[in-house]
């Protein structure tokens, strides 16, 4: 057990599989572990690096970092590669192995508890929206094959309620009953909806980085919210780009023979972020095209000759270097974007 220089832990419900090597990358213990064995084997095992790359791995790197082992955390599409042949427990674990000690490996920073709180709280929130918009479209749906239609949106909802109880409208009695049954849920889940943002704004008030990231114009405390819950410590990344890049904010690059070619928006980063800025920036066009931004500024000469969506995907690439700029620095938002370039 002197030899082991890292471990291979891959994660489950109950049964764990441990993958050991030495510093020479020679295999030194393969083995399987109940969840109450984890803690234990750890606590006896002398300090080195311990890598995961699974569900819960953010609770099970600060229990095993809390014993003075070194903890890292890989995307688990980055260990895919790795893994030899047969797809098991134990080549899992034996490629976060091979993927951990790659000197170009990128790693995860293991969250802290209220990270995963707010994360939690936003996520329920995001799952209780969904739901509501399911049951309106499927309400709305329902009713049009009734010829009662009413515009889309939240806002409309009361239209169809009216419509609901009007007995002059002709509804069947069950369509009237199963209506009122699709209207009390979405009453439920408005409330449960209210609370959790109600909740939401009172964790933002607490956090001065978050007071700090609403001073930027299209950043609300839900956004503010998300960027504290799922970025990880903005010292992790080296420019602002990396930031954007990481969102997915950035194009996808095609490029050979030392041609560059950038492709669309890659995607391929943090979505609830990434989605949140393109709202907020979708916010900032549709004030400026109303009030005009100053002419020759950036924002003007981009709505002049590119689509609002294209502008508002290149305007949430500037928010989130803003942002990288803002926390690294710790100072409030300066106006980048109305000014000219």
């Amino acid at each position: 057990m002197n030899e082991v220089s890292i471990v291979g832990l891959d994660l489950a419900k109950r049964v764990f599989q441990v993958h050991a090597a030495g510093s020479d990358g020679g295999v030194v213990l393969r083995r399987k572990l109940s969840r109450g064995q984890v803690i234990t084997f750890f606590t006896e095992l002398p300090k080195c690096t311990v890598a995961e790359a699974c569900a819960t791995a953010h609770y099970w790197a600060r229990e095993i970092g809390k014993l003075g082992h070194e903890v890292r955390l890989i995307p688990p599409a980055y260990v895919k590669p790795f893994v030899k042949r047969q797809k098991n427990d134990a080549a899992d674990a034996e490629a976060i192995v091979e993927a951990a000690t790659r000197p170009s490996m990128r790693f995860v920073v293991p969250k802290s508890e209220p990270q995963q709180a707010c994360s939690m709280l936003f996520r329920t929130r995001d799952l209780f929206v969904r739901q509501r918009t399911q049951l309106i479209n499927a309400l709305r749906a329902h009713l049009a094959e009734h010829g009662v239609i009413a515009p889309q949106g939240v806002a409309n909802l009361a239209l169809l309620a009216e419509i609901i109880e009007d007995h002059e409208a002709g509804l069947e009695l069950i369509v009237v009953e199963t209506g009122r049954l699709y209207l009390d849920q979405i009453d439920a889940l408005s409330s449960r909806i209210a609370s959790l943002e109600k909740a939401l704004r009172s964790e933002v008030k607490r956090s001065q980085s978050t007071a700090r990231l609403m001073s930027m114009p299209g950043m609300g405390p839900i956004t503010a919210m998300a960027v504290e819950a799922f970025a990880p410590t903005m010292a992790t990344f080296r420019r602002g780009r990396d930031f954007a890049a990481w969102l997915g904010l950035v194009p996808k690059q095609h490029s050979s023979g030392g041609k560059q070619v950038l492709g669309r928006t890659s995607k391929m980063g943090q979505r609830d972020i990434r989605r949140l800025l393109i709202i907020g920036a979708m916010t900032v066009i549709r004030w400026a095209c109303r009030k005009a931004p100053p002419e020759n500024s950036w924002l003007a000469r981009m709505l002049a000759r590119k689509p609002r969506m294209l502008v508002a995907i290149a305007l949430a690439n500037k928010m989130a270097r803003s942002i990288w700029a803002m926390m690294t620095k710790n100072e409030d938002y300066k106006d980048s974007v109305l000014p000219a370039a």
